[in-house]
């Protein structure tokens, strides 16, 4: 390569040209540094020093002072949400929604911010309002989600039903609790007085829809007992006695945990049709197959009931022996002295332990027994002595196992 006389002349050109430049980069930093205000640097040293109050403090004062930084006000909003102070939370977005120049892609951003402040703070019908604001802007996703919450937990679950279908036209994905949606609507329908048989008709039809809809379809899953169960519910208001036999049935052989959920129900149909034993049968055959709590309690007294202390016991203890449980023995004492004194005088069980020493007993093992005579959320542990397809402790679908808490332990 020959060498160029003018490369002399504009190396030093090139030199002084980046000089400058960097004296003009670095005035510009420092007269923008210059005019943070104190409190931004005390609101980092505080951050340094793990002052996390204290910075939050200096922050504040330095949104006073500049309210021009926008996204400052959104850091504090949400730092003020996730520690609780609601109404800090809802004060900084209010600022934001009140200023009249604010750009309308940042009002969208604070009006999806404060919704949430409302939601976190129980304020619902505020919260559905701003949410609905938002709605068909680029939070469309979250406002959904967040509108779903808020019927649901208002049990209005027409409106959570529609809202959901929104939500399926933004993301191509299933919503498993839209079946229990469906569901719910069928059981309000059942327990109005006169029943709306055709509502409940047509929701359980939706809720096999949304359940088809799924991708995931697992045998047993907790969705499939309780369409199940409901049919059955409607058969009965309706007086068809045939075809709630088979819904029930149809769940000891799809969803066999859940079993003792209905087994009360099933022995009441064949009861009513004449043929008790052969309800008992099944049941007690089932139990074999599946041993729960709650079976071998229905077993025992109907056995008591129907074939007397001999066959009773002989399967309550052939169930102990192979399932030991506190609580089973629990209920099996209880069903024993709820029977009418003279009976048990009559029994074999009077001559061996007197009617004191058997209650002394009974509330003995209670006392320790009681604790697991509960269902259980898997996902918060919020425990209930009734079954709950949506837990009341984190609003959970299908959460609670349908067994006790001796069972799962």
């Amino acid at each position: 390569m020959d060498f160029e006389p003018w490369w002399l002349i504009a190396v030093p050109v090139l030199f002084g040209l980046g000089w400058i430049a960097a004296r003009v980069d670095i005035r510009q930093m420092l007269s923008e540094t210059r005019s943070l205000p104190d409190s931004y640097f005390k609101g980092l040293n505080f951050i340094l020093n793990e002052e996390p109050d204290r910075a939050i403090d200096a922050f504040v004062e330095v949104a006073k002072l500049d309210p021009e930084t926008t996204e400052l006000h959104f850091a504090l909003g949400s730092l003020f949400r996730r520690r609780g102070e609601m109404e800090r939370a809802i004060r900084v977005h209010q600022s934001l929604l009140s200023r009249a120049d604010l750009p309308q892609a940042e009002r969208e951003h604070a009006l999806h911010e404060i919704a949430h402040d409302y939601l976190k703070a129980g304020m619902l019908d505020r919260a559905e309002e701003a949410f609905l604001q938002v709605e068909h802007t680029r939070f469309a996703v979250s406002a959904v989600r967040a509108l779903i919450r808020i019927y649901e937990s208002e049990h209005d679950w027409p409106r959570a039903i529609e809202a959901v279908k929104r939500l399926t036209a933004l993301v191509d994905e299933p919503v498993p609790q839209l079946v229990h949606y469906q569901c719910e609507q069928a059981l309000s329908a059942l327990s109005q007085k006169p029943a709306k048989l055709d509502v409940a008709q047509t929701a359980l039809d939706a809720a096999e829809n949304a359940a088809g809809i799924l991708k995931v379809q697992r045998k047993g899953a907790a969705y499939q007992a309780r369409i199940a169960i409901l049919r059955a519910a409607l058969c009965r208001a309706k007086g068809e006695s045939g075809p709630e036999r088979v819904y029930l049935e149809s769940i000891l052989s799809d969803a066999p945990d859940y079993a003792g959920l209905v087994a009360a129900d099933l022995l009441e149909n064949y009861r009513q049709s004449g043929h008790t034993d052969q309800g008992l049968a099944i049941l007690k055959s089932h139990y074999a197959l599946y041993p729960s709590l709650d079976l071998f309690n229905l077993v025992f007294r109907e056995l008591r009931s129907q074939e007397g202390y001999g066959p009773a016991w002989a399967f309550a203890r052939e169930a102990l022996r192979s399932t030991p449980s506190l609580l089973g023995l629990d209920r099996l004492l209880e069903a024993e002295l709820a029977v009418d004194h003279r009976a048990q005088a009559d029994s074999p069980a009077a001559t061996a332990v007197a009617q004191a020493d058997l209650s002394l007993l009974r509330s003995l093992i209670h006392k320790h027994s009681q604790r697991l005579d509960r269902y259980a959320c898997t996902q918060c542990g919020f425990e209930a002595r009734n079954y709950y397809w949506q837990c009341p402790g984190c609003n959970a679908w299908e959460t609670y196992p349908p067994r006790r808490l001796e069972e799962i332990r």
